[in-house]
């Protein structure tokens, strides 16, 4: 499942979007100097100059306290320059993440984490919802996974991916399991699936022996080794199998394109030009 082709294409899509809506601003906030997080805001902000979209750079030192990137948010909230508000996670030790999420104007909020679009969510409506469940799904229509019916089981149980995507398969008519750290006997589940989607940073988590054959598997997983990056799912995987995300080139590309997609729809919605959709 090449997911950097349908990027390129989502991406050339909202060029011409852009072009004709107008400017359309997106701020990042990067708290310290993770290096991980670094290389995610930098492909971000090209990948958003690439498509016309003003990325506007904000980082703190790492003992930044909670009150200060709150007070830095409120003010990119109150900014009607500003369309897209993402804070990259993870945040320090000092910082309550979900604190800052509730302080996000949920219009702006382009990762879906505040509690109104988790809310809308699981109502039903697709207001905004984090780029990755969004890139996963996208995925699977462009492959013409059949979902409605279909058994899913989704490994991990995040905020910005396994729960908001649990609620997109559900919604889209699939029968849902969550697994987890604690789940019992994790093979005995996904050996179940139809689609498997495994978003937990487990090197090789998932074998060949644990996936029903003709399944598809979506690898979510990103872990950097000295061999450089691997997913949550065991290359032998291939071979069971009928449709298969690489790590890179296949989840990662989505994210960014779909992000670039909410910066344009929360410019949209602040715009009157967009009401909620049903999902």
């Amino acid at each position: 499942m090449d997911g950097r082709a349908l990027a390129s294409r989502i991406r050339e899509e909202l060029k011409s979007e852009i072009a004709e809506f107008g400017d359309v601003r997106l701020a990042t906030v990067l708290v310290g100097d993770d290096p991980a997080s670094q290389i995610y805001i930098r492909l971000k902000h090209q990948a958003a100059d690439d498509v016309g979209i003003q990325a506007i750079d904000k980082r703190l030192p790492g003992d930044t306290s909670e009150d200060e990137l709150v007070e830095l948010v409120e003010e990119l909230n109150a900014d009607d320059s500003v369309d897209g508000i993402l804070v990259q996670t993870p945040l320090p030790p000092q910082i309550d993440e979900a604190r800052v999420m509730r302080t996000l104007d949920p219009m702006k909020d382009v990762d879906g984490l505040h509690p109104f679009n988790a809310g809308q969510l699981f109502l039903g409506y697709e207001t905004l919802v984090g780029a990755t469940p969004i890139g996963v799904m996208r995925l699977l229509g462009e492959y013409k996974i059949p979902i409605s019916g279909a058994r899913a089981v989704v490994v991990g149980r995040s905020e910005i991916v396994g729960r908001p995507l649990s609620m997109l398969l559900l919604h889209a008519d699939a029968t849902v399991t969550i697994c987890h750290s604690r789940t019992d006997d994790l093979a005995r589940h996904t050996l179940d699936a139809d689609i498997l989607v495994v978003a937990v940073g487990y090197l090789g988590l998932i074998t060949a022996d644990m996936v029903k054959q003709g399944a598809a598997v979506i690898d979510v997983g990103m872990n950097r080794t000295d061999e450089g990056l691997f997913g949550d799912v065991d290359a032998g995987v291939a071979e069971i199998a009928a449709f298969l995300t690489p790590v890179p080139g296949g989840v990662g590309p989505m994210t960014i394109a779909c992000l670039l997609e909410n910066a344009l729809k929360a410019a949209r919605y602040r715009r009157g030009a967009l009401v909620f959709p049903r999902i």
